[in-house]
């Protein structure tokens, strides 16, 4: 009988190969020559002949019964004779040695087990197998085959030996499924846990979510940082002065064991968030959630609050991207969502980043999103001082005075409440309007028309750069309805036709502004066929340009001033814009405050170097005025919406080369679209949007990605500074997200995930 299908093993055994004399009427085959396929053919054998390779192969492969001494002769060579059923006394010799590696945990060494098997073992026999030769009691459950030379787990345990392709020169490695890890958190604490080294990466970031209280994990992933990110600048170091210990956040005692998805509903906003018993300030309602998180049993505030701000010294050696093309490098290190760690070659007890990948943060809510909140702020944090992402002097001071009162009210014992009493739920804010409305008397209007699309119509100035003029600003009658600006030359003319009409649907929206200057402007990027038509804006105040540059935003992105977002849109534009007024007649901090902060810790290396110490703290602290009131999670979260407002926020890059083209250039992936930046100067060229994509799909003899838009529009381009899986799943991860919804109740498509960012085929 055939060991692998059960059924007489009958093969074509020519005579070139064998002499009559030398069978002597029995069979002698290898076991590892192609088996019988279809037994029903004509002939009724299978017509497998050997070649010189296979018999060769043959002679030594161990699982070839021994061969006659007569084998070979050059007597009969001519006609072929055919091989009868294996005999009882045959079918041991169909076995053959399998070598394992046991990764035992508790002993020093590996040691190898020689296993006696056959093609027709399943994956658990041999495990089976394994564990009793071992002999050692202990709970293995954890504990799976990996094949070395082919990088991947063998986790079908029902599948057998031949199946998988498991011959006698494969190295299995009999191994845990969950190993140690350490983490290096947004806000630069690293912590060492346990993960799956088995599951798909994507489900493994969900379960280190999980552990660590952090929800919406989707947008969260893995990054394998390159040389540049651990290398410290070369310094004399001739103290001899001993090492720095790292402090690691050890939860060894709880792995995060891959399990079924978070029952719908537990993240649901009526719930009642519930206080931690030591400090009385409200814990994170997750921690009572996830019951085996190991947070659960320490302090909850280990990661809900910042850390202590590092100094001057430790700043400067980190690393610092220059330019783009340094920019573009961070990111070549994310890790394949659709692969394993061990596949992807991540060892034991490695240090990873985890961050936020994906810049669509949905659903902040500061009852249930403490640690969220705290690691994105930080995030944002690092990203400002190590300049990752620009911004202007001003806006840094902004940043600078929310980092010292957030830093002030961390470090102080009366710890600010978690919870923002004046949020209304918005279920019971629509009844309560409903009930309202329906006793006959007036709503708050938290619930607008949406029938009536309002609009704006003033006098702005206006600049086109592109036209060979000094740059002046003419004054125009503006109107903006829909998604649409039209402007006349007075406003008289408005009923009439406009001077010109811009669609601002699907465009980039900058602020141009400097309070101190009284300067307000916005500059507006607007695609058309050949690049990108620039237009500048200027206002008169404040006011004014909250509600123009609200109207722009929500226009780019397809909505009116009649969408719920707009009035909060215009609320945080200006108070964004009270906390850049650096008024000088504010009360200045006391003494005492001036010698409590260190300005360098606050402010970027390179800002630090332009100013005097005490100007910058004098400066820092003047600032800080606008936000001295704030509580704690407000802080954070406008530091987080001030974060979200510069122009670069969101852009990863990366270093392509386009088709056609024979220079590299930038390519930045946003969370709605794609641009294309010249390498040397920065300046965007073409701006593609996500809703306007019909289709993309990968190359990968090439490696090239395909993209194709509305009114035949087509580009391909070649990644340069980081594989094209990277960038292909960056793309699927961003319209994934987007179809993200509060209906959802946490729950999401990860099949969805992996079809539209696997990259197998096309979309």
């Amino acid at each position: 009988m055939c060991p692998s299908l059960g059924r007489p093993q009958l093969r074509k055994i020519t005579g070139s190969q064998f002499s009559e004399a030398a069978l002597g009427g029995q069979p002698v085959f290898c076991s590892c020559s192609p088996g019988p396929t279809d037994m029903g053919s004509d002939s009724g054998l299978v017509r497998s002949k050997y070649s010189t390779k296979g018999l060769e192969r043959c002679a030594n492969c161990p699982r070839s019964p021994t061969l006659p001494a007569s084998f070979g002769s050059e007597s009969d060579r001519k006609t072929p004779v055919f091989a009868t059923m294996l005999s009882s006394s045959d079918f041991a010799s169909a076995s053959w040695e399998l070598v394992v590696r046991v990764d035992h945990p508790n002993e020093e060494e590996q040691k190898d087990i020689t296993l006696r098997v056959s093609g027709d073992l399943h994956i658990g026999g041999v495990m089976l197998k394994l564990v009793e030769q071992i002999n050692i009691a202990q709970d293995w459950s954890d504990f799976a085959l990996w094949w070395e030379q082919k990088h991947c787990w063998l986790l079908k345990t029902h599948w057998t030996l031949d199946k998988c392709g498991v011959q006698a020169d494969a190295k299995l490695v009999f191994t845990p499924q969950h190993k140690m890890l350490r983490l290096r958190l947004p806000n630069m604490k690293t912590v060492r846990l346990r993960v799956s080294f088995s599951t798909v990466v994507f489900r493994a970031v969900s379960d280190i979510c999980r552990a660590l209280n952090i929800r919406r994990a989707e947008e969260l992933s893995l990054l394998k940082p390159s040389g540049e990110y651990f290398k410290k600048k070369k310094k004399k170091d001739k103290n001899n002065k001993e090492p720095v210990i790292e402090d690691i956040l050890n939860l060894e005692g709880s792995p995060t064991i891959s399990g079924p998805s978070v029952s719908p509903g537990l993240y649901s906003k009526t719930m009642t968030p519930t206080y931690d018993p030591i400090n009385g300030t409200p814990a994170s309602s997750t921690m009572t959630w996830f019951s085996d998180s190991p947070l659960a049993e320490q302090n909850c505030s280990i990661l809900a609050f910042s850390q202590p701000p590092q100094s001057p010294e430790a700043l400067a050696d980190m690393y610092q991207p220059r330019s783009l093309a340094d920019k573009a490098k961070l990111n070549a290190g994310w890790l394949d969502s659709s692969r394993s760690l061990m596949e992807q070659g991540i060892q034991e007890d490695e240090q990873l980043l985890l961050r936020f990948k994906y810049y669509t943060f949905f659903d902040l809510n500061p009852k249930y999103d403490a640690v969220r909140i705290n690691q994105l702020y930080e995030q944002a944090r690092w990203a400002i001082l190590l300049e990752e992402i620009d911004c202007t002097e001003e806006e840094m001071l902004i940043f600078a005075a929310l980092q010292y009162h957030i830093s002030k009210l961390s470090l102080s014992t009366e710890m600010q409440d978690f919870t923002n009493e004046s949020e209304v739920d918005e279920v019971e804010a629509a009844l309560s309007n409903l009930e309202v409305t329906l006793e006959g008397g007036k709503a708050d209007n938290t619930l607008e028309d949406i029938t009536d699309i309002p609009k704006l119509a003033d006098n702005l100035r206006l600049f086109r750069p592109k036209k060979l003029i000094l740059k002046a600003f003419k004054q125009y009658w503006f109107v903006f309805k829909d998604t649409s600006i039209a402007y006349f030359k007075n406003k008289e003319l408005e009923q009439g036709e406009p001077v010109e009409k811009l669609n601002l649907r699907g465009c980039e929206v900058v602020p141009d502004v400097n309070v101190a200057g009284r300067k307000f402007g916005i500059k507006l990027l607007i695609p058309v066929a050949d690049g990108m038509n620039e237009v500048y804006l200027r206002c008169d105040h404040e006011s004014q340009y909250a509600q123009w540059m609200a109207a722009c935003i929500l226009a780019s992105k397809g909505k009116t001033m009649a969408d719920s977002s707009y009035q909060p849109e215009v609320l945080n534009i200006l108070s964004f814009l009270k906390m850049k007024n650096r008024n000088s007649a504010s009360q200045v901090a006391s003494g005492l405050e001036n010698m409590d902060i260190n300005p360098e810790c606050f402010v970027s290396p390179r800002c630090a170097k332009k100013h005097k110490s005490k100007q910058l703290a004098a400066c820092i602290l003047e600032a800080h005025q606008n936000v001295a009131q704030m509580p704690l999670v407000e802080a954070k979260l406008r530091f987080i919406q001030a974060w979200q407002s510069l122009p670069e926020f969101g852009l990863t890059y990366y270093l392509v080369r386009f088709k056609g083209s024979k220079k590299d250039d930038i390519l930045g992936i946003s969370y709605n679209r794609l641009i294309r930046i010249d390498a040397a100067t920065g300046i965007p060229i073409t701006t593609w949007r996500f809703t306007n994509m019909k289709q993309w799909n990968v190359n990968w003899e090439i490696r090239q990605v395909a993209i194709e838009f509305d009114q035949n529009v087509s580009i391909a381009f070649t990644c340069l500074s980081a594989d094209c899986k990277i960038v292909h799943e960056y793309i699927g991860g961003y319209i994934f997200l987007s179809t993200r919804s509060k209906d959802q109740n946490e729950t999401l498509d990860e099949d969805l995930f992996h079809k539209l960012t696997g990259g197998q085929e096309a979309i």
